[in-house]
Order: C-alpha cells, then structure tokens, then sequence
C-alpha cells in the first residue's frame, strides 16, 4: 500500500513529539472517554462558536472546576477542544469523536472489553493465550463467554461487530444472491445478523447457522421473533474439534469477519473441513477486513489495531491477516477464489471460492 512503502515524511522535532504521545497514550484515552461520558464535549459542541467558559462547564456537568481542569487542559493538548479567551470550544477531532459513530463505538469498545485486559498483552504475545480475558472469568476464548461477559461489555463488543457488518452487508448482499443461494450455511453466525439478512433480502433462501449453543440460542430466539422459525435453523458445533462434523452438501457457504478469530492452523483446519462437506458444484464466500487492501492509512490503522485485540482479549493466537496469507490457506485448502471484490462496506473484501478439481481431504 502507498502508505507503508517509504519512511514517514516527518522532522526529529514532530517525531519526538509522536513518541511522547505514544508513552502517555493510556492518560490521552481515559481523558477522551471522561469527556465523552460526562458530557463535557457535548456540552462544549452545544454553546458553539461562542464556547463555554469553566464555571459555566461546572453548572452544567455538575463536576467540579478541578475535574473539568485537568481533563480539559489536556484534551487542549490533543486538540479535542481549543481557547477563545476563557472559553472552550470543541476542535475538529472533539468535534468527529463526538459525532462520528465510528469513533465512539470504537471508542466504547477498547474501554468496555479490551482496556484492562491489554495490560496482560506482554503475557499473552509471550504464551499465546488470551491472558487478558482473565479481567471477565476463567474462559480460554472470548466466544463462549459472550453471553456471561458484563452488561456494559458485552453491549459494546455486539456494537463494535455489528457496526462493521451493517455496513457491509447492504454493499454484499447482492454480490452473494445473483449467484441464486437456496441454502446458505453461516459458519460462525453469532447470533444470526447475516442469516435474518439473508431471509429479508430472498423470501425462498434457507439458512443453517453453525455456532456455540449459547450464541444459537440467541439467534433462535431472534428467529421466532422475526418470523424465519422454518428458514433459519441452527447447528451447534465448537469449529476448532475436528471431531464434528460440519453441514455437508449445502450450494452456499458462507464466512462473514470469522476466519480473523484463528490463527493459520485452524484457519486451514476450518477450510478442510469446509471444502469436505462441500459438494463440487458449491460456493464459499468469504468477508475479511484485510490490513493490506484498506483504502487509506486510517483504516488500516484501526484493523491493525484490532489485532492486538484477539491477541490480549479473543484467543491468543488470530489477528486480521494480510490477504495474501488467506489466500495461501484457501490454495492449501483445496479451494480457489472465483470473484474477488474489495472496497466494500468499510474497506471489506468478498471472496468467492470454489472447490479444486479432486480436492477432498
């Protein structure tokens, strides 16, 4: 990408500067999520041009001038606010926290689920476990633990998933049904956001969620709710015992944001198996938010991030993959991409894939 294939074009001085950033990183987070949570931005956005002066701040938050001091100076220091005189008005980056839902969900979801738990990255990245999830309970992955996590976390980490996939589905969704799915298996459906997807978008389409019992559970419930009882069924399985079978024969599989929840090994193990219980004439798609085809610094920046994510808090040993390293898997798998389509939703790549000739493992 044009944006990793030569040094920074930045002086000592600013260099210096990006460091010192990177040290007080942590005090620059919880300083941004005090003033989202007490409604300091807000209630800067809200006087507008002509800001708002400290005492009035304190009226109106009901914080002491002391509390909104410290954050405020140094949300000065980010540039999340800025001085006229005594009064404070919100910047352009206070002004994108505040309203751009990406922001805040990300936001939301590095405190809630992953913030604590990162403290434990050192460990994790040493013994390749998810050290940090210890933060909620004795589990060795995040995915069985979904429906245990706390309210306020397990409220961000749907809001973080579903966030990403809502806006990739309307771009998608078209791509996968002009290639006629009757029945689409979603490996990895969670509580069932693309199977209901599927069943408002095509009235004829069956669906077979495979998941955890506790995520199916979920999925069914939503499935009386919306009325697909008789299209959307469930097959629970864990995808890493190789012992159990998956759904065979099915003209559609599907894998939305899942395979970045293992590491390379199981990817291949998954895919095998997945490649087994296709029939010859079947498709897999594959949605993947690869690092590489990001369609600018920012974005690449964020699912790099969310690497360290699984690392600390899913499972150890997955991140978000270059796509060159998903597509050696799938040639190892037996399978090759048919369709390949990126810049979708925000910045997704679609893969179609079809089984090799004589390719059953």
């Amino acid at each position: 990408m044009p944006f990793y294939s030569a040094p920074r074009d930045i002086n000592a001085f600013d260099a210096k500067f990006e460091a010192q950033k990177i040290a007080f990183g942590p005090i620059s987070f919880q300083v941004a999520h005090c003033l989202m949570k007490f409604n300091i931005l807000a209630t800067i956005d809200k006087a507008g041009g002509n800001g708002i002066t400290l005492t009035e701040l304190s009226q109106s938050t009901q914080m002491s001038e002391y509390a909104l001091g410290v954050l405020l100076d140094m949300g000065l220091s980010m540039g999340l606010v800025w001085q006229k005189d005594a009064t404070y008005i919100l910047d352009k980056t206070g002004y994108f926290l505040l309203h751009d839902d990406m922001g805040a969900i990300n936001l939301n979801f590095v405190q809630d689920v992953c913030y604590q738990g990162l403290f434990q990255l050192d460990k994790a990245l040493a013994e390749g476990t998810a050290a940090g999830l210890a933060v909620f309970g004795e589990w060795n992955t995040i995915y069985p633990a979904l429906k245990d996590l706390p309210s306020k976390a397990k409220e961000s980490w749907f809001a973080f998933d579903h966030y990403y996939s809502d806006h990739a589905f309307p771009a998608i969704i078209p791509l996968v049904f002009k290639h006629n799915p009757k029945h689409l298996v979603d490996i990895g459906g969670n509580t069932g956001k693309w199977a209901f997807t599927c069943c408002q978008y095509e009235p004829e389409v069956e669906v077979t969620i495979m998941d955890f019992p506790g995520q199916l559970a979920i999925a069914a419930q939503q499935a009386a709710k919306y009325g697909y009882s008789s299209r959307v069924h469930t097959f629970a399985t864990d995808l890493l015992d190789e012992s159990l079978p998956f759904v065979e024969g099915a003209d559609t599989y599907w894998m939305s944001q899942f395979l970045d929840c293992f590491s390379k090994a199981q990817i291949l193990s998954i895919l095998k198996r997945t490649a087994n219980a296709m029939a010859q004439d079947s498709q897999l798609f594959i949605v993947e938010t690869f690092w590489d085809r990001q369609p600018s610094a920012a974005s690449a920046y964020c699912v790099n991030a969310t690497s360290l994510y699984f690392s600390a808090m899913a499972n150890g040993n997955s991140r978000m993959y270059h796509s060159k390293d998903v597509l050696a898997l799938l040639q190892q798998a037996g399978l090759y991409v048919d369709e390949d389509t990126d810049n979708l939703g925000l910045g997704h790549t679609l893969l179609r894939c079809k089984l090799k000739p004589n390719s059953k493992f």
